[in-house]
C-alpha cells in the first residue's frame, strides 16, 4: 500500500502543529465554539449526543497492520476501548475528549494517518474493493488510481468549501463491490480493445433524502485525463451547486435538475479548458503510485492443501465458515478471509482493542501485514495460504470474528444511530441486535440465502438503508422512534446496476420490528421457489404479498 514520502509526513506533521494550537486557544476562550467548529470538522472531529466523536481516514479501506495497533491503542487511550467502522471505511471513536485530540492526532501522524477531510463540505475518503489486487474478476487495481484521486483531492484549494460533502468510489472488477452507484462520483476502470486503461465517470448518485442511482456522464476516458475531468465535474457542481438549501446542496441534486446529459455537456465544456493541462496525467506518474501496490511475495502452491480439504470435509462448522466468509483468490493456494464485525448482541461494525490487535498479529503471521476495511463494515484478510485457514478460524472464533454470515441476514450494516448521533431521528444498535436475536439459528439464516438488511438512523442514509433488500428508516413521529421499512434496494444486480427499495407502509415502534421482520422473511420463504434470493422472489411476486402479511393484524398509529 501506499507510503507516505517526506512531502506527505511534513504536511501531516505540520496539520497536527496547527491543529495543536487551535484546540489550545478553544481551551482558553480564545476561540468561540462557532470559531472552532470549522476548525475541528477539517479533522474529523465531531460534536454528538454525548461527547466528541473522531473519524479517522482509512484511505480505499487498506491498513497496514501497525496502522491498525495504533488504533488499537487509541482506542484503548482514548476512548472506551472499542471503535467503529464505517461504510466509508473509516474509524470512529464516540467517546473523545476535546483536551486528548490533538495526542491523537500526533499518534495517528506517527504511523501515517490523519482525520483531515472525513467531515465538512470536501472531498471525502475515497473508497475501492475490498479485494483489489486479489479478486479473479478484476480488470484493473483500482488501488493506484484511488491513491491518484486522494493526492490530488486532499487539501485541493479549489474544493475544500464545496456546497456540500463530496463521495467518490473507485471500481475496477466486473462485479461492483464498493457501491459505485450511490456516490457522488463513481469510476468504473476497464480496458479498451487495444489493452488501454479507460474510465467511464457517473455523477449524482446519492442517499439520504432523495436517494438517486448516478448515471454514467463519461464512457471510455482515457487514463491519462482522469483527473481533468474530474476536476472539471467538481468545478460545475462548486459553481452551480445549490448553496442556499442544505437538503438540495449534493451534486445529485444538480444533476438530477439539468438531466444527465445537459450536465455532462457542461462538464465536457469545462474539460475543454482543463483537457491536456498540467493535471494531465503520465505514465511516470501511475508509475510512481503503482509501485506501492506490487503483489506480495506470494509462494507458488498448488491451488489444493490436503490438510486444508481435510478439515472442510470433518469440520462441518469450519466447512460453513469458508463457504460464507472465504473468497477464491487468483493466486493459487491463497485465499480472502472476511472477519465478521457482525457477531450476535454487538453493534455491527464494532470492534475491541484487543480485537483489533488480534487481527494485526493475525495479518503478520497470515495475511504480509496488510487488512483491508469494506464498506458492509468488515474486515478483511486478502492473501491466505489455505492451509492457514484452519488455523485463522480457530483463532478467529476466539475472538468473536467468525461468525459465518458475510452476506446473510445477520451482517446487518448499520450506522450509530440515536445512541450516539445527534444527527438521528432514532435509535439503530437496538433494532441490529433485536433482529440478530430474533435470527439467532445460523443453520436458518444460512439457507435463507443472500439477503441484505441495512438500518439507518435518520434520513443521512449512513446505513445505506435504501439500497438493502430490507432497508429500515428510523423515522420522528411526534417525539417517539419509529421505523419505516422499504423492500427490494440492492447494491448492485450486475448489468441492471443499483436501485432503491420501496417503503412498504405505515412506519412501525421499535418494539414491532422484530415481528415485522420475521414476517418479511416468512413471506419469502412461502413464495421462494428453487432456492432463490430473497430479491429474485421480490422481483417475481411484488411488494403487495409482503405488505398483505405484514399489515394483516395491525392497525397502524402512524402514517
Amino acid at each position: 500500500m501506499y507510503q507516505y514520502d517526506q512531502y506527505d509526513q511534513t504536511i501531516v506533521d505540520e496539520r497536527v502543529a496547527q491543529y495543536r494550537d487551535q484546540v489550545r486557544r478553544r481551551l482558553s476562550g480564545e476561540l468561540t465554539e462557532d470559531e472552532f467548529r470549522p476548525l475541528r470538522l477539517q479533522n474529523g472531529l465531531y460534536m454528538q449526543r454525548h461527547a466528541y466523536m473522531h473519524r479517522i481516514a482509512i484511505p480505499y479501506g487498506n491498513l497496514r497492520s501497525d496502522q491498525l495497533r495504533m488504533l488499537a491503542r487509541i482506542a484503548r487511550e482514548h476512548d472506551r476501548g472499542y471503535g467503529h467502522f464505517s461504510t466509508r471505511t473509516n474509524i470512529q471513536y464516540n467517546w473523545i475528549k476535546l483536551e486528548e485530540t490533538p495526542e491523537i492526532l500526533a499518534k495517528l501522524a506517527s504511523v501515517q494517518m490523519h482525520g483531515i477531510q472525513t467531515s465538512g463540505n470536501d472531498i471525502r475518503n475515497i473508497t475501492a474493493d475490498q479485494f483489489a489486487g486479489v479478486a479473479p474478476d478484476e480488470i484493473i487495481d483500482p488501488r493506484p488510481w484511488a491513491e491518484i484521486l486522494r493526492q490530488w483531492s486532499t487539501f485541493h484549494p479549489e474544493f475544500s468549501w464545496l456546497p456540500r460533502k463530496f463521495k467518490i468510489a473507485v471500481s475496477g472488477s466486473k462485479e461492483d463491490r464498493v457501491a459505485v452507484q450511490i456516490h457522488d462520483l463513481g469510476v468504473y476502470l476497464d480496458r479498451n480493445e487495444n489493452g488501454e486503461v479507460v474510465a467511464s465517470i457517473l455523477a449524482g448518485g446519492g442517499l439520504g433524502r432523495t436517494p438517486i442511482v448516478g448515471a454514467i456522464i463519461k464512457r471510455d476516458l482515457p487514463w491519462q485525463h482522469l483527473l481533468t475531468y474530474c476536476e472539471a465535474v467538481l468545478r460545475v457542481y462548486n459553481r452551480f451547486g445549490r448553496r442556499d438549501n442544505l437538503f438540495k446542496a449534493r451534486i445529485k441534486i444538480l444533476v438530477k435538475a439539468l438531466s444527465p446529459a445537459k450536465f455532462a455537456q457542461q462538464v465536457e465544456e469545462e474539460w475543454q479548458h482543463l483537457k491536456d493541462g498540467p493535471s494531465t496525467l503520465t505514465q511516470a506518474e501511475v508509475d510512481r503510485v503503482s509501485q506501492h501496490f506490487a503483489p506480495p511475495a506470494y509462494e507458488k502452491l498448488a491451488d489444493t492443501d490436503a490438510s486444508y480439504e481435510t478439515h472442510l470435509l470433518e469440520n462441518r462448522a469450519f466447512a460453513r465458515w469458508v463457504e460464507r466468509n472465504v473468497r477464491t483468490h487468483r493466486v493459487a493456494g491463497y485465499a480472502s478471509v472476511t472477519l465478521s464485525l457482525k457477531p450476535h448482541g454487538i453493534a455491527p461494525g464494532d470492534a475491541t482493542d484487543k480485537q483489533m490487535e488480534a487481527v494485526a498479529d493475525w495479518a503478520d503471521e497470515y495475511a504480509f501485514g496488510y487488512i483491508r476495511v469494506s464498506h458492509e463494515q468488515n474486515l478483511i484478510l486478502a492473501d491466505v495460504r489455505k492451509r492457514d485457514l484452519f488455523a485463522l478460524w480457530e483463532k478467529a472464533k476466539a475472538e468473536g470474528f467468525a461468525t459465518p454470515n458475510i452476506g446473510l441476514l445477520t451482517d446487518i450494516i448499520a450506522c450509530p444511530g440515536g445512541d450516539f448521533c445527534s444527527l438521528a431521528n432514532a435509535k439503530s444498535i437496538p433494532i441490529a441486535k433485536a433482529v440478530q436475536a430474533r435470527f439467532d439459528d445460523l443453520d436458518y439464516v444460512h439457507d435463507l440465502g443472500d439477503l441484505s438488511f441495512n438500518i439507518s438512523g435518520c434520513m443521512n442514509s449512513c446505513g445505506h438503508h435504501h439500497v438493502g433488500n430490507i432497508g429500515v428508516l428510523g423515522v420522528d413521529k411526534d417525539g417517539a422512534e419509529w421505523y419505516q421499512v422499504s423492500l427490494g434496494g440492492e447494491q448492485s444486480t450486475g448489468a441492471n446496476g443499483a436501485r432503491l427499495g420501496r417503503v412498504i407502509g405505515p412506519s412501525f415502534s421499535a418494539e414491532e420490528m422484530p415481528d415485522v421482520v420475521e414476517k418479511v422473511i416468512d413471506t419469502f420463504v412461502a413464495n421462494r421457489i428453487n432456492g432463490e434470493r430473497f430479491i429474485d422472489t421480490y422481483d417475481r411476486i411484488g411488494i403487495a404479498p409482503f405488505k398483505e402479511r405484514v399489515y394483516a393484524s395491525r392497525q397502524p398509529a402512524h402514517a
